[in-house]
């Protein structure tokens, strides 16, 4: 039965490409009704013509159908470098899953999918990508490159690391990210997914490491991954529980409503904390739950990209 449900999880994850392009074109179908409206579904292919440009590559017909004036991209042109951070320790494969969908996803799941719909849209802009993924260790480094091969060998990293297993891996995220940082050379837009849950709590330490991935003009942009209904408001049963800590397995029995009030409040002050010291080093928060679309996501990449120069 065990093997069933591995064979499930792989299979239900393995065209992560599909996935990721269905996740975009569902968010460019709902831009129309959002503060993008009129920013055509043709973005992929080409981009905004700016005064004293060269005229050659103007697409008149998008031009006829649009009113605006759009300049088609080609394949050698690369705007844009990015890098996309996974943090895989054993926090982040909550809740465990048999299956993943769209719809069913937990952290990991959620984090490997959001970035694959990066990407697509990224390869669609023909710009380059690079990807790294931490646990215990410093797991997979790939630079910033364009080409399908590179795209599809990223894909496969995703697809792995979301339906492995991850148990007792801990991590102390400031020491992969000085790592990533010293690896990252020309100026990128930094994507990091993170639940931010640190084994020791050392909140200077993961700062200065966000400030050092923030060195040589870098943008980051900080996606952290929660299961809001469980780790924030803590909607649980009133029945005796063993609550366990996924990276050291220590665990707790206890009933949820006898702690969940100052949980709550304990939690909601981290998380308030995080976004205030994340401001003050100019650092974008995005409070990206599992429960909720990939619009939030996608959207921070939008207005990101539009600012970056």
């Amino acid at each position: 039965m065990d093997l069933q449900h591995e064979l499930n999880k792989a299979s239900s994850f393995k065209n992560l490409e599909l996935l990721a392009k269905q996740v975009v074109e569902g968010f460019i179908a709902g831009m129309h009704k959002s503060p993008f409206h009129g920013f055509s579904a043709e973005f992929a292919e080409h981009k905004i013509y700016n005064q004293g440009e060269s005229t050659r590559h103007i697409d008149w017909k998008l031009f006829a159908k649009t009113d605006k004036l759009y300049t088609k991209r080609y394949d050698d042109e690369t705007n844009l470098r990015c890098h996309i951070i996974v943090d895989n320790s054993s926090s982040m494969h909550y809740p465990e899953m048999d299956s993943f969908s769209i719809d069913n996803l937990n952290k990991i799941g959620f984090s490997a999918l959001a970035s694959a719909a990066l990407m697509h849209m990224l390869k669609k802009q023909r710009d380059a990508v690079g990807l790294s993924i931490y646990s215990d260790n410093y797991d997979f480094y790939a630079p910033e490159k364009g080409s399908e091969r590179h795209h599809q060998m990223l894909l496969n990293q995703l697809s792995n690391v979301a339906v492995s297993k991850s148990l007792h891996k801990t991590t102390e995220t400031y020491k992969h990210l000085h790592l990533i940082a010293e690896k990252i050379h020309r100026r990128s837009m930094i994507f990091l997914f993170t639940d931010m849950f640190q084994t020791s709590e050392d909140d200077t330490k993961l700062f200065e490491a966000l400030r050092h991935l923030k060195y040589n003009k870098h943008e980051v942009i900080l996606f952290h991954v929660i299961d809001k209904d469980k780790e924030l408001k803590f909607d649980f049963s009133n029945k005796p529980k063993r609550f366990i800590d996924l990276e050291t397995g220590e665990h707790i029995n206890l009933y949820a409503d006898s702690i969940k009030d100052n949980y709550q409040k304990a939690v909601s002050n981290y998380f308030e904390a995080l976004r205030l010291k994340c401001a003050q080093y100019k650092i974008k928060y995005v409070e990206a739950d599992i429960n909720n679309h990939f619009n939030d996501v996608l959207t921070t990449y939008m207005l990101e990209r539009q600012k970056f120069a």
